[in-house]
C-alpha cells in the first residue's frame, strides 16, 4: 500500500480506524501513539524498516500491512519535516515566517513570548529592543517606529524614512525611501520596492508614424527593422523569417505556405511560385545535384542536407561540426571528434551517468545568503534550512573562506564588517569586528582565499577598498570615476577583481587585484547590474539585470556574451546570484525568494526559499568553489601584500601597497610618507634626482638649457629652487653668490639678445625651395644649420619629444642615462601615474 495525503487505501478495511496523517507526517523518529488515536492503538505493532518502508502487523485484523512511498523522505533527527516534505531547524516553526511554503510550520502556534530586551510589534513577532525608533522600520507592519511611540504623538504610523537623504538631479525619490533613475519613471516596468515609480502615469499612446515597443515605449516608425535595437525589449528588429522547407519566399518579398507551391494555383502575386520548367524538374537525379552527401528535392530547386555531425561549409559541400562550439555542449570539457564528440569533467567532479552533467565530489554544498536580519543555510542534497547569523540589523554582503570554515559579512545599518568561524557564529560574543570606521554605505564583499584579503565596494563615499582578512591593514584602491559600485568578486588565479556599478554609465569593470589594468568588461545593453559571480571551472563572468530582469554571462575578457535567462515574470527584481555545478542561484527582493535554473539553458527554474525578509548577497559554500593556491606569508611587504593580474608569463605575482597617505620606497617593500614636491609642474611630475657620483661634478644649469632653446624658461626656475639634500644659504656667504647671480643674470640677457639676432637673420634670409622633400639648399647658412639626413647618433643637444623637461638629465655622451618617462601606448585609459625607467628609450630611423 502506498501512503498518500489521504486515507482512501487506509479506508477500504472494514474495521474502522482513523488516518495514520499525511505523507509529510510519517517519520521514524516520530511517536505516533501521543498523537493518533484508534481502537487498539494501531500504532503498536508498527516498525520502521527504512525511511519509505512502515510495516504494520495487527492483531486484532489478523493482517500484515505493509505501507511505502518511494518517494518519501524524513528528515533529520530534530528537524521539523512540512506537509509538503521539505525540511526546516526547529528555529523556523512558529516564528511568523511561512517557511515551508504550505503554512504548516506556522499552524498551532501560540503567539510568541518576547524576552526582556525585546519588543513585540503589534504584527506579534518580536524585535530587539535597541531597534526601536531607529529610523528604519524592522516590524512588519512598522509598528516600531510609530510616531505615537517615537515622539510624534500621533498613533498613526509614520512614512517609511528615506534610505538617502537626497537623491541625484537624474534621480527619482521612490514613496518606499530609495532613489532611482529618472528614465525609469513611467516606463511601465517598477523599480521602486513600492512601484510608486509607475504611479500616476500617463496612458501611453503612439503616433500614428511611430512604433510602439513591447514595453510600450514609442519610436520612430524609420527606426523599425533598422537593424538597430532602439526599443529596450529589441522588439523593433523581431521579424518574422521566411525559412524552411514550409515556407517560400516569393521573388517580391512575399511569404506564402510551402505546400501551395507547384499547386497550379499562382499565390505570390509575381507568380514566382508556378515556373513551369522548375516544377517538373527533380535535380537530384544529376550528379546528387551536386552535393557532397545528401540532395532533397523540392518543389522548386533543391537542398542539400548533411548527415548528423556535419554541417554545409557551402551550399553543397558537408564538413565535421565542432560541437565544442555550443557552449550547451557539455557541462565543462567538450572535445569535438569527426562527426561528434565526448564530454569529461575537470579535477575534482565526475560525470553523472543519467544526466551526462559534472557533480563535484566530496561533501555536500549549500548555500548561505543574507536575509536582512539573519544569515541562513540550505543544504543543496539534503535541503536542510538552518539559521547561521540571528539577530543583524541590515546583513547585505557576505563571502566565506572555505579552507578555514569561516564567514565574513558586512551590516549596512551599523556600517561594520564582521567575521566568524560559521559553526560559532550564532554566539555573538565568538565574532570579530574587523572594519568598524569609514564604512559609509558597503554594497559588496568579496574574499581573496589565496592571500587572505577583503576586497569590498562602497557606493557612499564610492570607492573600493581591500584589507587583510584580521582588518588590521587596509587601503583605498580605486576612487575615481565610479558612480554606484554594488558587487565584487575576485579571481586569484588570473589576479584580477570584477565589480558591477549601476550609476549614471552602467557597466561591469575589471582590475588586477592590486588596482592596476583597469578595462570595461560590458557597458552595452547593461541597466542595472547588481550581482555578479565568477565560475571559476568554466572561466566566466555571470551577472543579474534588475531592469532588463536578464542573467547573462561573457568571458573573462568581456566577449562571447550569452542570455541565461530572460523574464519579467521569472526575474522580479534579482539581487545577488552564485554558480556552482550546472546550476545558477540568485535572490530576488521583489519575490522575496532564492531560486535556482540550469546555467547553460536557462530552464527547470525551482524555488528553494520563499516568504524571506529582503535577501541579498548569496554563495555557495564547497571546497571546489574555492580552488587551493600557492600563497605569499605578505611577501615581505611592510603593509599589505597584493595579487597581481597575470598578464602574460612575466608579470610579477605579487606587488606591495601601503595605507593611504604612504607610497613605496624605492626598495617597493617598506611604506614611507609621501613626500610634497614643490618642483612640479601642472601636467607632468618631476622627478629630481642627484646622481653625482665619486669625482664627479654636480651638472650646471648651462648643461641642462643647452639641451633647446625652448627649455631655457622651464628649466630655469626649478633649478634655482634648492632640493632637499642641499644645505640652507646663510646669511654669511650671500655676499660670495653675488658674482655668481651677477654671471648668470647676464648670461641670460647675452642669450635674450642672440635669440633677437638670430631671429632677425632667418627672417631677412632669402631661400630656394624645390619640389622634392628630402633635399633643401638654403643660402647663407652655416654648417650648425645643416640637415644631417638619417644621422640619429652624436647630435648634441637633440630633444625627444616628451610630454615635458624633466631636471637633472644628464647630458648625452657623459655614461650615464638619466631616468626616461614612459608615454602612454594605445587607446586605453592612460596611466596616471609617472613611469621611470633607467635606460634612454631606442629612436629608430627610417631608411
Amino acid at each position: 500500500y502506498l501512503l498518500t495525503r489521504s486515507c482512501e487505501i487506509i479506508l477500504e478495511f472494514t474495521v474502522p480506524f482513523e488516518c495514520l496523517g499525511s505523507l509529510g507526517f510519517f517519520n521514524k523518529n516520530a511517536h505516533f501513539e501521543k498523537t493518533y488515536h484508534s481502537p487498539g492503538n494501531i500504532v503498536d505493532g508498527c516498525t520502521w524498516h527504512s525511511d519509505s518502508l512502515f510495516i504494520c502487523n495487527w492483531a486484532f485484523l489478523n493482517q500484515v500491512f505493509v505501507f511505502s512511498s518511494p518517494d518519501a523522505r524524513s528528515c533529520s533527527v530534530g528537524a521539523f519535516q512540512c506537509r509538503n516534505r521539505k525540511c526546516l531547524a526547529p528555529v523556523y516553526v512558529c516564528d511568523g515566517d511561512d517557511d515551508c511554503g504550505d503554512g504548516s510550520d506556522e499552524e498551532k502556534c501560540s503567539p510568541p513570548t518576547c524576552g526582556p530586551h525585546e519588543f513585540r510589534c503589534n504584527s506579534s513577532e518580536c524585535v530587539p529592543q535597541p531597534w526601536i525608533c531607529d529610523g528604519d522600520p524592522d516590524c512588519a507592519d512598522g509598528s516600531d517606529e510609530w510616531d505615537g511611540r517615537c515622539g510624534g504623538g500621533s498613533g498613526r504610523p509614520a512614512p517609511p524614512p528615506t534610505r538617502r537623504l537626497q537623491c541625484g538631479a537624474g534621480e527619482f525619490r521612490c514613496g518606499s525611501g530609495e532613489c532611482v533613475k529618472l528614465a525609469w519613471r513611467c516606463d511601465r516596468d517598477p523599480d521602486c520596492k513600492d512601484k510608486s515609480d509607475e504611479a500616476d502615469c500617463p496612458l501611453l499612446t503612439c503616433r500614428p508614424d511611430e512604433f510602439q515597443c513591447g514595453d510600450g515605449s514609442c519610436i520612430h516608425g524609420i527606426k523599425q527593422c533598422n537593424k538597430i535595437h532602439d526599443c529596450l525589449d529589441k522588439s523593433d528588429e523581431a521579424a518574422t523569417k521566411c525559412e524552411g522547407p514550409l515556407k517560400f519566399l516569393c521573388r517580391n518579398g512575399e511569404c506564402i505556405d510551402g505546400s501551395k507551391v507547384c499547386d497550379n494555383v499562382k499565390d505570390c502575386k509575381d507568380r514566382s511560385d508556378e515556373p513551369k520548367k522548375e516544377c517538373s524538374l527533380n535535380e537530384c537525379l544529376l550528379n546528387n545535384g551536386g552535393c557532397s552527401h545528401i540532395c532533397v528535392d523540392r518543389p522548386i530547386g533543391y537542398e542539400c542536407q548533411c548527415p548528423a555531425g556535419y554541417k554545409l561549409l557551402d551550399k553543397s559541400t558537408c564538413g565535421d561540426i565542432d560541437e565544442c562550439e555550443n557552449p550547451d555542449a557539455c557541462s565543462q570539457i567538450c572535445i569535438n571528434l569527426k562527426g561528434d564528440f565526448k564530454c569529461e569533467c575537470h579535477l575534482g567532479y565526475e560525470m553523472d551517468p543519467v544526466s551526462k552533467t559534472c557533480k563535484a565530489e566530496g561533501k555536500s554544498p549549500y548555500l548561505m545568503f543574507t536575509n536582512r536580519h539573519e544569515i541562513r543555510r540550505i543544504d543543496l542534497v539534503k535541503r536542510d534550512y538552518t539559521q547561521v547569523v540571528p539577530t543583524q540589523k541590515n546583513a547585505v554582503a557576505i563571502d566565506i573562506d572555505v579552507a578555514a570554515n569561516r564567514m565574513y559579512w558586512c551590516d549596512r545599518f551599523q556600517h561594520k564588517l564582521y567575521s566568524a568561524y560559521i559553526h560559532e557564529a550564532s554566539d555573538p560574543s565568538r565574532r570579530v569586528t574587523l572594519i568598524d570606521s569609514d564604512l559609509h554605505s558597503p554594497e559588496g564583499l568579496a574574499l581573496d582565499w589565496v592571500q587572505h584579503n577583503l576586497y569590498w565596494t562602497d557606493s557612499g563615499d564610492r570607492t573600493i577598498s581591500v584589507a587583510s582578512a584580521d582588518g588590521s591593514r587596509r587601503r583605498v584602491l580605486i576612487s575615481t570615476d565610479l558612480s554606484e559600485p554594488r558587487a565584487i568578486a575576485v579571481d586569484p588565479e588570473r589576479g584580477f577583481m570584477y565589480w558591477s556599478d549601476w550609476g549614471t554609465r552602467a557597466r561591469i569593470e575589471k582590475a588586477g587585484m592590486n588596482g592596476v589594468d583597469r578595462q570595461v568588461l560590458v557597458s552595452e545593453d547593461i541597466e542595472w547590474p547588481n550581482g555578479i559571480t565568477l565560475d571559476v571551472v568554466g572561466k566566466r563572468l555571470y551577472w543579474v539585470d534588475s531592469k532588463l530582469h536578464l542573467i547573462c554571462s561573457v568571458d573573462l575578457n568581456g566577449a562571447h556574451r550569452r542570455v541565461i535567462l530572460s523574464s519579467s515574470e521569472r526575474l522580479g527584481h534579482p539581487y545577488a546570484l552564485a554558480v556552482f555545478e550546472d546550476r545558477v542561484y540568485w535572490t530576488d527582493r521583489e519575490k522575496e525568494a532564492v531560486y535556482s535554473a540550469n546555467r547553460l539553458t536557462g530552464q527547470d527554474v525551482t524555488s528553494l526559499a520563499e516568504h524571506l525578509n529582503d535577501p541579498h548577497d548569496i554563495v555557495v559554500f564547497h571546497e571546489l568553489s574555492q580552488p587551493a593556491g600557492v600563497g605569499v606569508t605578505n611577501g615581505g611587504c611592510d603593509f599589505l601584500c597584493l595579487r597581481a593580474p597575470q598578464i602574460s608569463e612575466h608579470s610579477p605575482k605579487y606587488t606591495c601597497a601601503c595605507p593611504d597617505g604612504e607610497e613605496l620606497s624605492p626598495d617597493t617593500r617598506q611604506c614611507v610618507p609621501v613626500q610634497n614636491e614643490t618642483a612640479v609642474t601642472p601636467t607632468v611630475p618631476i622627478n629630481i634626482t642627484n646622481e653625482t657620483g665619486p669625482g664627479r661634478a654636480p651638472e650646471s644649469p648651462a648643461a641642462v638649457t643647452s639641451q633647446s632653446d625652448s627649455m631655457a624658461e622651464t628649466t630655469l626656475s626649478p633649478l634655482l629652487t634648492s632640493s632637499p639634500e642641499e644645505p640652507a644659504i646663510s646669511s654669511n656667504t650671500t655676499a660670495e653668490h653675488i658674482p655668481i647671480v651677477a654671471t648668470v643674470v647676464f648670461g641670460v640677457v647675452c642669450a635674450g639678445v642672440y635669440l633677437v639676432y638670430r631671429n632677425w637673420r632667418r627672417n631677412s634670409t632669402k631661400s630656394m625651395n624645390f619640389d622634392n622633400p628630402v633635399y633643401r639648399k638654403t643660402t647663407g647658412e652655416t654648417e650648425e644649420d645643416e640637415i644631417h639626413i638619417g644621422r640619429t647618433d652624436g647630435l648634441a643637444g637633440h630633444h625627444h619629444p616628451y610630454p615635458g623637461p624633466v631636471v637633472g638629465m644628464t647630458p648625452v655622451g657623459t655614461g650615464t642615462c638619466p631616468p626616461f618617462i614612459a608615454l602612454p601606448l594605445g587607446t586605453g585609459l592612460p596611466d596616471p601615474a609617472t613611469h621611470w625607467y633607467t635606460e634612454q628609450p631606442t629612436i629608430s630611423s627610417t631608411k
